[in-house]
């Protein structure tokens, strides 16, 4: 357990990372904003391999929320047990835990968060501030300590020989290159026992009816166009799966994390929540689509399922009489490089669209989901009135797309709402009292 001393509330005029901050300032205000800026920042900044990125989400919203919870107590905290000083600013706590993990995780953004953290702080009286600013360096210090050492950075060596098979049914390379994050099964979840906790059941087998009605759906609704058959696929259905694998017309748009951390900072604002709820609400839902994607890529390891592109180029091996081969088969977009089983993209919108849907208490909510641009111009905006709505349409883009069979989908839909009940359940939860 991390424990904080009770420092005097004396003025700190300049922050621990030598950020100037002006003595003037006015009167705080425990606004949700605060984690809401320190959001965009990381979307406008993170970088790296996407299946990796929920990680990134994960860590800092878990310091900023509590660093928070230290000051304001209403619920347990997600993991770092902190003693806040009287007086403390809780808006200060995670302005500075947002600023540490930022600069830490992507040391790039260190002017861009210096001067973020400064603007946030002049708005903050003195002595509040800088109990605030001790609250946020320990919450983030002892995030970034935890995660140390998480497996991460061991989740993507070469894959092992077995998994480039050329039996029916098994995972082979396409044209997108050899397995990554084979080894994700060495990450730590941030809520989840193990990732193997909500595994799925194994997929239909290759002679069955099931099988055969999904791998037939993804063939005429999944090609590229331009062959000799044309896809059964209306015009919707092609935009949203170009809009959610960003390819295509939509090249380089919003990916799924900022698609969701949007839908959480319009709902949030919507109903004006407090800090401490808009901090819980963006921890448990960074929280629940990182694990949701470790359970679903997890369980591509277990299953090595090959993708459509293979299956169908190879039907005549699967010993079913219910599917024909067709040489030349591509979907409409790319394939991942990784097997099928089940569905990544599915579990990011069940594990985030269930989570949304248990912390503000209804699945049943109005907002637009919204895809920029790099330069933050809103390229297409979709009206909704259901959390499930959304996560659904993220999910069939996969199909539509030519890169998932309807099994896949089901099996995500299944799994990855049972990860975000179960951090619900077990996460920052109302505190019956200080250190419950």
């Amino acid at each position: 357990m991390n424990t904080m001393r009770h420092w005097a509330a004396a003025a700190f005029v300049v922050a621990t990372s030598g950020v100037l901050i002006p003595r003037a300032a006015v009167s705080e205000q425990p606004r949700g904003d605060v984690i809401i800026e320190w959001n965009q920042l990381l979307q406008r900044n993170i970088a790296g391999p996407p299946i990796g990125q929920p990680r990134s989400y994960a860590i800092l919203h878990i310091a900023m929320a509590d660093a928070v919870l230290a000051i304001d107590g209403q619920y347990r905290p997600f993991h770092a047990k902190l003693r806040a000083p009287s007086g403390a600013s809780a808006e200060a706590a995670a302005a500075q835990a947002g600023h540490d993990v930022l600069v830490s995780l992507i040391p790039a953004t260190q002017a861009a968060a210096d001067t973020a953290l400064a603007n946030r702080l002049a708005q903050i009286p003195p002595g509040r501030r800088g109990l605030g600013v001790q609250v946020g360096m320990q919450a983030a210090a002892a995030i970034l300590a935890w995660r140390q050492n998480d497996g991460y950075a061991s989740a993507n060596p070469q894959p092992p020989a077995f998994l480039d098979s050329t039996l029916p049914g098994i995972w082979r390379p396409t044209a997108s290159g050899p397995y990554q994050f084979s080894e994700i099964g060495n990450v730590d979840p941030f809520g989840l026992l193990t990732p193997s906790q909500f595994l799925p059941t194994p997929f239909p087998q290759l002679e069955s009816t099931a099988y055969a009605e999904a791998l037939n759906e993804v063939k005429a609704v999944g090609r590229a166009p331009g062959g000799p058959v044309a896809p059964v696929r209306t015009a919707e259905e092609t935009r949203f799966a170009q809009l959610f694998a960003g390819v295509g017309a939509f090249a380089n748009v919003t990916g799924p994390f900022r698609l969701w951390s949007n839908v959480a900072r319009d709902l949030s604002q919507q109903k004006s929540l407090s800090l401490v709820d808009t901090a819980r609400l963006f921890a448990l839902t960074m929280a629940s689509i990182h694990d949701s994607i470790l359970t679903s890529h997890y369980s591509k390891a277990v299953y090595r399922l090959w993708r459509p592109e293979t299956a169908i180029a190879h039907a005549d091996l699967d010993n079913n009489p219910a599917t024909e081969p067709e040489a030349g088969w591509t979907p409409l977009i790319p394939t991942p490089p990784y097997p099928a089983y089940s569905s990544n993209m599915t579990c990011i919108g069940s594990g985030a669209s269930r989570m949304l849907a248990n912390v503000l208490g209804s699945d049943s909510q109005t907002f637009t989901a919204k895809w920029y641009t790099a330069s933050d111009v809103v390229v297409h905006a979709q009206p909704y009135v259901s959390l499930f709505q959304l996560g659904n349409d993220e999910a069939n883009s996969r199909i539509w797309g030519g890169i998932h069979y309807r099994f896949d989908i089901d099996a995500s839909q299944v799994s990855c709402p049972q990860v975000a009940d179960y951090i619900f359940d077990n996460y920052m939860q109302r505190a019956r009292h200080e250190w419950d």
